[in-house]
């Protein structure tokens, strides 16, 4: 398990580099994302890139529930996306990030998209994703090229929230105007 890197780390803004060899070192670096990611907690984490440990490769993971089986995501390319980003289901657009804990924000991606990529082995793969899942590869994509969400919510001119304590003492998300 390694540390999650937060904000202003500058590997999080530094595009990455592909992965050119499938080797022990490899599978180590992937076995240290998978222990970061099941740990991850406040919020649990559902996909995570190697910058977010400090390497930059073109790496990520996701695991859209908690008892999903953890998948792996290797040079990855988006081919196709739905460009109808804006009728994309409502309920999936408040994202957070591991590496900016507390911070949520509304963004608009694409409902559906098809990805290119190699698995631990190197085999190239062809994909469709949508949903919830779309959005988990959409956001970790954005970090392999140095883009956090923050920036997505800023283009877009949406809505910042952070997390807040009520009177009851429960956990809410308010809004923040910057």
């Amino acid at each position: 398990m390694k540390q999650i890197v937060k904000i202003p780390n500058i590997v999080l803004s530094t595009p990455v580099q592909p992965v050119i060899s499938f080797d022990k070192k490899l599978t180590k670096i992937i076995s240290d994302m998978k222990a970061t990611l099941v740990h991850a907690t406040n919020p649990k984490g559902v996909g995570l890139a190697a910058t977010q440990i400090g390497i930059p490769l073109a790496i990520f993971l996701t695991r859209p529930k908690e008892k999903d089986v953890i998948r792996v995501f290797i040079n990855p390319t988006i081919i196709h996306r739905d460009p109808d980003e804006h009728n994309a289901d409502k309920t999936n657009q408040l994202e957070g990030c591991l590496s900016i804990p507390g911070v949520w924000g509304t963004v608009n991606r694409s409902p559906s998209i098809t990805l290119m990529y190699q698995d631990e082995q190197g085999t190239k793969n062809e994909e469709q994703f949508s949903g919830f899942l779309a959005t988990i590869v959409q956001h970790e994509m954005d970090h392999l090229q140095g883009i956090l969400f923050t920036q997505r919510v800023l283009e877009q001119k949406n809505k910042f929230y952070q997390t807040a304590k009520d009177e009851k003492g429960k956990e809410v998300l308010e809004e923040v105007v910057i």
